[in-house]
Order: C-alpha cells, then structure tokens, then sequence
C-alpha cells in the first residue's frame, strides 16, 4: 500500500505539473489530474487483480496436486513431512511423532504449509490486493491534486511539489520503520527520485506547452 500511494503520488504530481507547466488555466489541470487518478487506482487494481489471480491459481493446481498426492501415496507423504521436520532440527524420532500427529488433525494444511509455504494467512487474495491497491494510489494521487486545486495561482507549481515530496519523504520513513531499514536512505531515495521526475516532467510540458502555443 505504501508503494501504491508512492505510485499515485509520483505519477499524479507529475501529470498536474506537465500540464501546468503547458499553460496555466486551472480546469484542465484538475481534468486532467482526476482523470489520471482514476486511471491509475483503476490500473493498478486491474494491474493486482491479473497478477495476484495468477498466483492464486498456482496455489490451487498446487493443492489439487497435493491433495490427490495425499490420496494416493500416504506414506510417502508421511516420509515427506518426518524429512521436513528433521532438516529443521528435530530428531527423527520427534520428527516422526510431530509429522503423524499433525496428518492425523489435518493431512492436507500441513502439508500445504511445510512443502508449498501456503497458510490461510499468506493465501493469495486478488479482490483484496486490487482493492488495496487502487485504495492507496487514490489516496496518494489526491494529496497533489488538492494541492493544485487549492492553492493560488501564484503558489501552485510550488506549492504542489512541497505537498508531495514531504507526502513522498514522509511515506519513504514509514516504509523504513515497517521493514527495520534506516530511514534516512529511504526518505533520500524517494524524495529525489520523485523530485527528479517531476522536474523533468514539468520541463517536458513546458516544452510541449511552448510548441504547441
């Protein structure tokens, strides 16, 4: 989600400040950031949809197959999960004892967990991955726009790019607090590779702006 709202972040500041940098009426700026909202939370929800349901349905092919492995060579299975067990550390004996009383409560999850790595928490959910991600980008893309929206004409530009490089910086130190890395590197790496693309975006527009006037 914070990628995401980096995302909407990033690319939506960049299109308002093309587009102003072209020619300075506010209502085609405000178009053409709500359009690129809406168009990026939709892409990105189509973007996590496609992907996560693609893994989803490797993860069912994968159970199916364990599932008839079950049915079909137990034993095996069993032997599976005790060599699991020990090239985790246990003794065989221990080893043996766990992987025949966790088949006796459910055959199929433990083995799902221990051989695929799939649990009901990890479980791909592309509903949920899509919704996610079209959530954050919206939220994201609107903090530029409303920077554009309300600010005077005179602040516009200024104030959109200081809205989002601290919405940047500030989302860059969340995301070095929630993975334990140190914040500064993190803030620096979003905040000047988002700086720089809105830098060349605005000078792109005002090129274009200026060829087309």
């Amino acid at each position: 989600m914070i990628l995401g709202a980096n995302d909407g972040i990033v690319s939506t500041a960049c299109l308002l400040l093309g587009v102003a940098a072209a020619q300075e009426a506010l209502a085609p700026v405000l178009v053409a950031g709500f359009a690129g909202l809406v168009a990026g939370a939709l892409s990105m929800a189509v973007g996590e949809v496609v992907s996560v349901g693609s893994q989803r349905d490797t993860e069912l092919a994968d159970i199916a197959r364990e599932r008839r492995e079950l049915a079909a060579m137990p034993a095996r299975e069993l032997e599976e999960l005790v060599q699991i067990y020990i090239d985790k550390g246990l003794t065989p004996a221990l080893a043996r004892q766990v992987a025949v009383e966790l088949t006796e409560k459910d055959a199929l999850a433990v083995h799902v967990a221990e051989e695929l790595g799939i649990t009901e928490q990890t479980r791909a959910r592309p509903l949920q991955a899509g919704a996610s991600s079209a959530a954050a980008f919206a939220v994201g893309a609107a903090l530029p726009l409303a920077a554009v929206a309300l600010a005077p004409a005179a602040w516009r530009v200024g104030l959109t790019l200081a809205v989002s490089v601290v919405a940047l910086g500030a989302l860059g130190a969340i995301g070095a607090r929630l993975g334990g890395a140190p914040w500064p590197r993190a803030v620096a790496r979003v905040v000047v590779g988002g700086a720089a693309a809105m830098g060349i975006t605005m000078g792109i527009g005002a090129l274009v702006g200026q060829s087309l006037g």
